[in-house]
């Protein structure tokens, strides 16, 4: 399995990663939300050590809408005080602005594989690789099998809308426990 491993600093904290700015318009004060400095930095520094990686680890899986990804992280805090799910967001947005990895981080599922403390080292040990599971189905192997006895089926030639929500992970009444009620 293609697994592509990078060390992040500490990313600024979804507390720091926007802020809001007050203007005038006409007589009423209005909001707007910015990127702050230190994130448009670490997103800049952080994606280029990424490109760089991606060339020297050889990681060549094309980014798609659907396929997801483990993101397993070791985070070493300079301090106890800080909360490991403040710093993923910006992190994910630095991945996704290079389009190397993924299209969209709403394909990631993160999980803190542990904390610990290294005030002269802060950082995040990041692991990246493909999820065992494709859509609905728990590996290649079984949507393999699924899909064996969909192209038997008359709806399968047309498309079949419902084995391609399948592929997608979509939850759907008429596929239980590996069958089809529509098949035909």
């Amino acid at each position: 399995m293609k697994k592509l491993k990078l060390v992040s600093p500490i990313p600024v904290s979804v507390n720091h990663y926007i802020k809001p700015r007050v203007f005038m318009s006409g007589k009423k004060p209005m909001v707007s939300m910015y990127e702050t400095a230190e994130a448009k930095k670490y997103k800049k520094d952080f994606a280029k050590y990424i490109n760089e990686e991606i060339e020297k680890q050889q990681w060549n899986i094309i980014p798609n809408k659907t396929q997801h990804f483990y993101i397993d992280c070791v985070f070493y805090f300079d301090r106890i005080d800080k909360d490991p799910n403040n710093y993923f967001k910006l992190l994910l947005d630095a991945i996704t602005e290079t389009q190397k990895i993924w299209v969209d981080d709403n394909v990631t599922c993160e999980r803190v594989n542990g904390i610990f403390y290294d005030s002269k080292n802060p950082h995040i040990d990041i692991t990246i690789y493909p999820v065992d599971y494709v859509g609905i189905f728990q590996s290649v192997e079984q949507l393999q099998s699924f899909e064996s006895n969909c192209i038997t089926c008359s709806r399968y030639k047309n498309n079949c809308s419902l084995l391609i929500k399948a592929k997608k992970g979509r939850i759907q009444e008429e596929i239980q426990d590996g069958v089809c009620s529509k098949f035909k």
